[in-house]
């Protein structure tokens, strides 16, 4: 079992767990949060509209099983699909943060 008594903070866990930033397992993990976060904002975003995933998918011309994919963290999207499911489809803008 892993020791955790050094672990100060969450940034200490996530470094124990994954590697330093920029490393293959933090780059790894950091994609799939990312990715996870965002189809957690899709599904969100899409119920709060009353749309099922067909609707969001016709009003925005891609399929149900690529806005499934994306609600599901599976696959990658490219961002201006991204930006017209959200703008088109759901009426929502999205922002940009760079740290």
């Amino acid at each position: 079992m892993k020791k955790y008594t050094e672990i100060k903070n969450f940034e200490d866990l996530i470094e124990f767990e994954h590697g330093k930033i920029g490393s293959e397992s933090r780059m790894e993990f950091e994609k799939n949060s990312h990715m996870f976060i965002v189809s957690e904002m899709l599904k969100e975003a899409r119920k709060e509209a009353n749309l099922t995933q067909e609707q969001l998918a016709e009003k925005t011309g891609t399929k149900k099983s690529y806005i499934s994919k994306i609600e599901n963290a599976k696959g990658n999207i490219q961002f201006s699909t991204l930006i017209k499911i959200f703008e088109v489809g759901l009426n929502k803008r999205i922002g940009l943060t760079f740290l």
